[in-house]
């Protein structure tokens, strides 16, 4: 991993140790929502699907008394509003939930039901137990396989006070020391990163990799370029030329290990890493997962 001395991730380095590699390995996806119609489309909302080994990412322009539910969800979701202007209902169970924009919300497993109550846009994370949505993805044909690098998805540890609706403002300070904005649930670890003002300066990047899970970058606004690059291994027949991917709003580009990636703004914009299940490392960091005290890390050792 290489991280610029003033990236907060640089601690994070020293203490993972590489893994020697071997392939065959799998590539990088890319669904530019921008590029390709929507797979739902009724009554005024469009949504896209993409997924990646253990997520679902729905991206949908809803109008104001939009209703989306989900009957018998088998494990919690999430429902992120992007813009201050948006406004949702959430109902689950005996519970429901006024929930402003410029939030992200979890939602207990079981029914629920998310009403609009102010038209925008609106994110929705899934796993792939939900497999009705993961029929819809536009990019499902690449995950027939599995990848061996990637373990089985577990949940991390139910909260204490048990599920609810549990709903939290981006609107927080960059804080020193601190990387983004984290928070995580039993399922998902949403990083929303701090907005970039304009090109990334080319002389910081943040080149590193993962041993054994994805990371799906989803750009709100602006664009990025995401480079990737895959180990060199004796069989050239693994071998995976370099990728310079330029991806704009809205996009979802999903990462394997164990490639070696850093994504660069061409200009303003806002991008959010997203991780399922929740990072380890990330989580161990005291004060980066501003909810900590809600959702409690499995036991180590």
């Amino acid at each position: 991993m290489a991280y610029d001395a003033s990236d907060p991730r640089a601690a994070l380095a020293a203490a993972t140790a590489p893994k020697a590699v071997s392939g065959p390995f799998f590539g990088a996806h890319y669904a530019k929502f921008y590029e390709q119609p929507p797979q739902e489309e009724a009554n005024g909302m469009r949504s896209w699907f993409a997924r990646g080994r253990n997520f679902i990412i729905a991206y949908s322009e809803v109008p104001a008394g939009a209703v989306l539910e989900r009957r018998g969800q088998v494990d919690e979701y999430v429902l992120l509003q992007p813009d201050a202007g948006t406004a949702a209902e959430v109902s689950a169970g005996a519970e429901t939930k006024q929930v402003p924009g410029y939030t992200v919300t979890f939602v207990p497993p079981g029914d629920s039901r998310i009403t609009i109550k102010a038209a925008g846009r609106i994110v929705r994370l899934f796993t792939p137990r939900s497999e009705d949505l993961a029929a819809k993805c536009s990019n499902a044909d690449g995950f027939r396989e599995p990848d061996p690098r990637i373990p089985p998805l577990q949940d991390w540890p139910t909260p204490p006070d048990g599920f609810k609706v549990r709903s939290y403002t981006l609107d927080v300070p960059p804080e020193p020391g601190r990387f983004g904005k984290i928070w995580r649930c039993t399922t998902f670890m949403v990083n929303y990163l701090e907005p970039a003002q304009g090109p990334r300066d080319v002389t910081k990047m943040s080149p590193h990799h993962h041993d054994d899970f994805e990371q799906c970058s989803l750009v709100l606004d602006g664009g990025y370029t995401h480079h990737i690059r895959w180990p060199w291994t004796t069989n050239m027949n693994h071998w995976i030329e370099d990728e310079h991917e330029y991806c704009g709003a809205p996009s979802v580009t999903v990462i394997p290990p164990p490639s070696i990636h850093t994504s660069r703004a061409e200009k303003a914009g806002q991008m959010v890493d997203i991780f399922c299940p929740p990072r380890m490392d990330f989580s161990m960091k005291p004060g980066w997962v501003l909810n900590a005290a809600d959702y409690p890390m499995p036991k180590q050792g």
